[in-house]
Parts: structure tokens; sequence; C-alpha cells
């Protein structure tokens, strides 16, 4: 995606947006709140989708990007805090994530994007929970996962500040790996066909364009799935600000805080494993810095969860941490 961080004032309004991201909210919430106990440990991957604002376009061309994403799943939590991890059968899920991803403005007002993941995952479970004695099982293996395909409009205003995305997101990973051991919500890849819809704003916060600040939300909806797992929706919405004030010759150092909210519905059909123990909400933190030279960028945040509520009992992280180097063509 195109890097730009010395965002353009606009007038282009923003109630569109945030009134069309907390009706989804509220319709995704409303599937989500009713406490159950069961166990799993659903990834919640689509938080690394939103919150970095150098990947918003800012005019014709093209960029291309590998994306590394972390995050080890080693605590049990139940509602709003942590629980015994005797209480879930499930100990432990790490995940290395990979992603190739390319973006081109044909002009100011159309583009498209693709992203190709690759995931390295290792589980532990106890096959025979609840019943003892434990007896954990663990697995490795890495695969493509789904692949996303989307569109790009932001021919709102000329300084593209407004902008939405349309897409979806392809059954190519993997979900079949050791059915025996892994369930369908740890497979790398959902086996579903998601609709993706999302849009994008960015502004100013003071004259001299030093200060900035946008806003990004998506939401992933299954629409076809395999093998009765329908995976829960899922929407993420992002509130950033940065500053573009340290430049050091060719390099500008431009730190950015974030805020993520992350909302995601329990799965359902004959195959899925938890359904009981799957859906959640969180806030998380993204203090991050990104590096801009002339062609490249380096952009690095730890996404620190400050609130989440987990429907049963799920493997949840401490830290989600994101590394993206881009180049722009």
């Amino acid at each position: 995606m195109s890097s730009s961080h010395v965002a353009r004032g606009s007038r282009t309004p923003l109630r569109v947006i945030a009134a069309t991201a907390l009706l989804v909210s509220v319709f995704v919430c409303s599937g989500a709140m009713a406490p159950r106990h069961a166990w799993a440990c659903a990834c919640g991957c689509g938080v690394f989708e939103v919150g970095t604002a150098s990947m918003f376009p800012s005019g014709a061309g093209g960029t291309v990007w590998l994306e590394y994403d972390y995050q080890d799943q080693s605590h049990n939590w139940s509602g709003s805090s942590p629980a015994p991890k005797d209480q879930n059968g499930d100990k432990n899920l790490t995940t290395n994530f990979f992603t190739a991803g390319m973006q081109y403005m044909f002009n100011r007002s159309w583009g498209v994007q693709a992203e190709i993941p690759y995931w390295d995952r290792s589980f532990r479970t106890d096959v025979n929970f609840p019943s003892p004695p434990p007896d954990i099982e663990p697995a490795h293996w890495s695969d493509l996962g789904d692949i996303r395909l989307k569109g790009i409009y932001t021919g709102f205003s000329d300084d593209l500040s407004t902008g939405i995305t349309f897409g979806v997101k392809l059954p190519t990973g993997n979900y079949q790996f050791d059915p025996a051991v892994v369930d369908r919500d740890s497979e790398i890849g959902s086996g579903s066909t998601d609709l993706l819809l999302g849009a994008f704003h960015r502004g100013t916060l003071t004259q001299d364009n030093m200060w900035g600040w946008y806003a990004q939300t998506q939401l992933d909806q299954p629409v076809f799935t395999q093998q009765r797992y329908r995976p829960g929706t899922e929407i993420d919405t992002a509130f950033g600000a940065y500053y573009n004030g340290w430049s050091f010759g060719n390099l500008t150092i431009v730190p950015i805080g974030t805020a993520v909210v992350s909302i995601r519905t329990r799965d359902s059909g004959a195959n899925a494993a938890q359904p009981l123990a799957s859906g959640f909400q969180r806030l998380l933190l993204a203090p991050g810095v990104e590096l801009d030279f002339p062609w490249v960028s380096f952009n690095l945040n730890a996404r620190i969860p400050v609130y989440q509520h987990f429907t049963g009992d799920q493997l949840a992280a401490p830290v989600l941490v994101q590394l993206v180097a881009s180049v722009n063509f």
C-alpha cells in the first residue's frame, strides 16, 4: 500500500464511516455477549488487518510489502478475567504469520490489493479433556493461509483521505490438518469464503501537518462455508494518531499510537468443536514506530490487550507483535 504519513486536510466528514462501524459493531455484539462455558482457542487474527495508517493510498502507483506477525496464546481467559488453566483442554497456540502483499492504484480513485499469507503454527491440547488423566498432544505445521483480494475506492475527495475497500477471503488455507488433535477454530484455514468490507479516513490535527490521525474499520463476514463449520463474524476497528516531526537526512521517524477494537461472534455448525467457547470483544493499545526512507518504510508495533471478554474458556495472548516492510513503486 502507498505510504505517506503527512495526511493532507480533508473536508470529507467521518460521520458516515463512524455510523457504519457503530451499526456493524452493534450487530456483531448482539450475537456475542451471552456468557457460556466451554474451551477453545480461536485466533482472532483479523486484528492484524487494521491500524497501519501508512498503508492507506496516497496516489497512483503501487506498493509491495512483507509482513510478520506473532502471537503466543498461552493464557487461559474466561469472561473478562484470567481463568485456571485446568478449565481449558487447549494449553498453547503459537503462530508466526508471514504475509506478502501488493497494492496498486490505477488512478486517484481505483485500485486493487492482494495478500498471500503463510502461517507456521504450534499447538498443544489435552485430547482426553475433561476426563482424567491428561493426554497432552503436540502439533506443529506450516501452510498457505486464506488469500485476501480487495478493490479500493478513494474518489470521495481530492486528497484521497477517505476510502472504502471491498473484496473476498478465499478458502485457500488448509483446514484439515490432523483433525483428531486440531479443532476447526485452530486450523490455519477457515474453509470459508468471506465477504470483506472496510473503510478508512485520515486527517490532520495541526495546521503544519506535523500531527495526524486516522480511523479504519473492516468487516469479515463468512458467506460460503464447508463441512458444517461457520467461523464467527469479525469486525476490527482502529483509531490512531502520529507525529511527523523527526527527520534525519533521508530518514523520518514517525511515532504512532493506536487503539484497536476487535469483536467476533461465536462459531456455529455441527463441526464447530467449541461453539460455546468462541467469540470475544477486545480493546488493544498499540504503541509503534515507523521508519520512512524515500522508497522503503518499516513499521513496528506491539498490540497489548487492556480489556478483553471471551465467551467460555479461551486461550489469549498477552501481546501481539507486527512488523511490516514496504516498498513503493
